[in-house]
């Protein structure tokens, strides 16, 4: 079974990677194929030892590696670095987005009963699932696995075959999909996913489907695609088993008063003069929570177990508080109160989508008019950035918009 330190670098790597492997897909792949001990048509024979010992059968292992093709596009993929540096503020609003806000809404009511039955049994909190899921792939959005899906088993044995520095993982990851194959629980046709293999509504990799996946609705499979039942209920293992959630618990607040330092429990803090910028009550006084001021002059927390928990999915503390502030907003909850310095207040789902239609108007294509930030959109906005003299950070925000009302 794959470490759960490995699991948190992997899933770090593809947070960091995912802007960066969108714009390099118009890049030669055979120009970052790396060299590998000997062709990959005879390393596909020599692994199948290797892969029947682990005990995938014979006979899954030639239906599905016989005469693929190696993604070598990956090694392309797994290099890049993010082309542009977001600021904490930016990061946030591009991802607590009002399309995924409402969207997120919209899925807390089509999928209420699920939720409430995943509370019941598992006791994590729609609040974390929802900014997760929303997260992860915008809730199992349609347009984000066309364009940005791709099927995992030639990207996996392409790692395998010819990526050095961490073989032995890519080894087993391989491994784990064919025995995820092996087992019926899905096709290579289906299993489509990230470069590094990561799949489903909520971005499993296929040690974490084969060891931690749930077949919440019954039907004799796990599967993290189509219905988001198993996705979830896997998600909740997860952030159970490795992540250590706690029924109850909330994730933390946002606070106000002194700069708080160390641990202690909520009552404490709030003796302390900390209490929520909400002005509302702490929910569970006894639980325990440190203090966390991310930007000096921006708003404060306190975080507890369940924030930690959504961090054992990728260890990045922006990444985890994104996660648990989008679910907030989805829940119902309101914008920081206390701003970032030199921030902007996010744009609207119609002012994101004005933004689109004015650079596509002066010849910057934006791949439509969507109101979703993606790639396409923030090349285009560096792009029209980089004529005007603005700093090309590829962010989509109201001084933009200003600024792209004066153009022609």
């Amino acid at each position: 079974m794959l470490s759960k330190r490995d699991s948190m670098l992997d899933r770090r790597r593809l947070l960091k990677a995912t802007l960066a492997g969108a714009l390099s897909l118009s890049l030669p792949s055979d120009v970052f194929a790396q060299k590998a001990a000997f062709p990959f048509e005879q390393w596909i024979g020599a692994f199948r030892r290797k892969a029947i010992a682990h005990g995938v059968s014979a006979a899954t292992y030639d239906r599905v590696m016989s005469g693929l093709k190696p993604d070598t596009s990956v090694f392309a993929l797994q290099r890049a670095q993010p082309e542009f540096n977001e600021q904490l503020w930016q990061y946030l609003n591009r991802r607590v987005s009002e399309w995924r806000i409402v969207t997120g809404r919209e899925r807390a009511r089509q999928y209420a009963p699920l939720f409430d039955r995943l509370e019941r049994d598992f006791g994590v909190s729609r609040v974390t699932l929802l900014g997760l899921w929303g997260m992860e792939t915008a809730y199992g959005d349609p347009v984000v696995f066309q364009n940005h899906m791709r099927p995992v088993f030639p990207s996996l044995a392409a790692l395998a075959w010819g990526e050095p520095r961490r073989r032995a993982y890519w080894e087993k990851e391989l491994i784990n999909a064919l025995r995820i194959v092996d087992r019926g629980w899905s096709t290579p046709a289906e299993m489509r996913g990230s470069w590094a293999g990561a799949m489903g509504h909520t971005q499993w990799m296929p040690e974490v489907w084969l060891n931690i996946g749930a077949d919440y609705d019954g039907d004799g499979r796990v599967n993290p695609f189509s219905r988001p039942d198993d996705a979830l209920a896997g998600t909740c293992r997860y952030l159970i088993e490795r992540g250590r959630y706690r029924r109850g618990e909330p994730w933390g607040h946002e606070v106000k008063g002194p700069n708080p330092k160390g641990t202690r429990s909520y009552a404490d803090w709030e003796k302390a003069g900390v209490v929520r910028a909400d002005g509302k009550p702490y929910a569970v006084p006894g639980a325990r929570a440190r203090g966390w001021v991310p930007v000096a002059g921006g708003p404060k927390f306190l975080i507890g177990a369940n924030f930690d928990a959504v961090k054992s999915y990728n260890p990045s503390m922006n990444y985890a508080l994104a996660i648990c502030h989008l679910g907030d907003r989805v829940m119902g909850g309101g914008p920081f109160v206390q701003p970032f310095p030199n921030s902007e207040r996010a744009p609207t789902l119609a002012e994101i989508q004005e933004i689109q239609r004015r650079l596509t108007a002066l010849g910057f294509d934006t791949g439509g008019a969507d109101g979703r930030v993606g790639a396409q959109t923030m090349r285009a906005i560096a792009s029209f950035q980089r004529k005007v003299n603005m700093e090309p950070d590829g962010y989509a925000g109201v001084k933009l918009l200003a600024r792209l009302r004066q153009a022609r």
